[in-house]
């Protein structure tokens, strides 16, 4: 069915992100399913899923479900579960996916699609994700802003396959559709590199501080603290083959501040709900892919390890329900 528009889209790990792509498919028309927790399927099965967006709020109609058996009918699944959860993920998938079916990974990091693609016959297809949304209670998103994509092949390979292009042009036009604006790049690993050193200079700062971006900004040496981390990050995606730029670098982690002053990271809510973070696959990253290179990260070590010290002490959490940027 290559080149002919999709059918079908299920997503795997319905939190903020994927209840908000698949609510804006769905509300164009699109069929939809969601898995999630169960308190969040049987509100969605009562009501709809309410997704708070633009000063409305709109009930939304989709499927939803806890099984992950319903990626079976699914031509295109939107991984959205956390970094910590890919791995246990990836074999199931293995044996569920449709021979057609495409795999787009809306999540955080530079690992998951590489590991998924090397279990799965499927493309696979690393994707940036750019919105703040947050689920405050089961049932309900509420949108905060942007709400794009940056998408592509995975390698040079990937690209090469059958139809491939067409059915990406066809993806791109069935977000369209749905007022999700998506841009190809050859180079999505690049940008999510990019991506990775933002998230490295504020995610462990906010969930420690318990702080938005603009309060950080605020405080003498915080900025040197994440020009710091920055030059690390650089330093090891330059060893991994991507050539971030150091100084365009330097302005985009100092421009998010200004830019979303009122933001708490996704690491930031997981501290305080008491969950496991994804510190691992953020400055836990730059760690392990710098002692390869024999390359010394020692802000991002200690920016984990402090992560790490917070989680072990504080199961409970301290604060909820701030609203998650991707």
């Amino acid at each position: 069915m290559d080149g002919k528009p999709w059918q079908h889209t299920v997503v795997v790990g319905a939190g903020a992100v994927g209840s908000y792509f698949g609510a804006m498919l769905a509300r164009a028309g699109h069929r939809v399913t969601l898995i999630g927790r169960a308190a969040h399927v049987e509100a969605i099965g009562r009501h709809g899923l309410q997704l708070h967006k633009g000063g409305r709020v709109e009930s939304v109609r989709l499927g939803a479900t806890t099984g992950l058996t319903a990626v079976r009918d699914a031509d295109l699944v939107l991984l959205c579960v956390k970094s910590t959860d890919t791995a246990a993920l990836a074999s199931p998938l293995a044996s569920l996916l449709r021979p057609d079916a495409w795999v787009m990974s809306l999540q955080n990091g530079v690992e998951n699609a590489p590991l998924l693609a090397a279990q799965l016959r499927q493309p696979v297809l690393p994707t940036a994700v750019y919105v703040a949304v947050e689920m405050p209670q089961p049932g309900a998103v509420v949108h905060h802003g942007r709400g794009d994509l940056l998408t592509g092949p995975l390698d040079a390979a990937a690209a090469q396959r059958a139809g491939f292009a067409a059915r990406l042009q066809a993806l791109v036009a069935l977000f369209a559709a749905a007022e999700v604006p998506v841009t190809l790049s050859p180079d999505v690993m690049a940008e999510l590199w990019r991506k990775l050193m933002v998230n490295c200079a504020y995610n462990a700062v906010s969930g420690l501080a318990q702080l938005p971006y603009g309060a950080l900004a605020a405080v003498p040496g915080v900025l040197e603290l994440q020009r710091a981390v920055v030059h690390e990050v650089v330093a090891v995606a330059r060893a991994e083959g991507v050539a971030l730029d150091l100084d365009a670098s330097l302005q985009t982690m100092a421009q998010l501040a200004a830019a979303m002053p009122a933001q708490r990271s996704s690491t930031a809510q997981d501290m305080a709900r008491g969950k496991p973070s994804e510190i691992d696959h953020l400055n836990g990253t730059v760690l392990r892919r710098g002692a390869a290179h024999g390359i010394a990260t020692p802000v991002n070590q200690a920016l984990h390890a402090l992560v790490k010290l917070v989680e072990a002490g504080h199961p409970g959490g301290w604060r909820a329900g701030d609203a998650v940027a991707r």
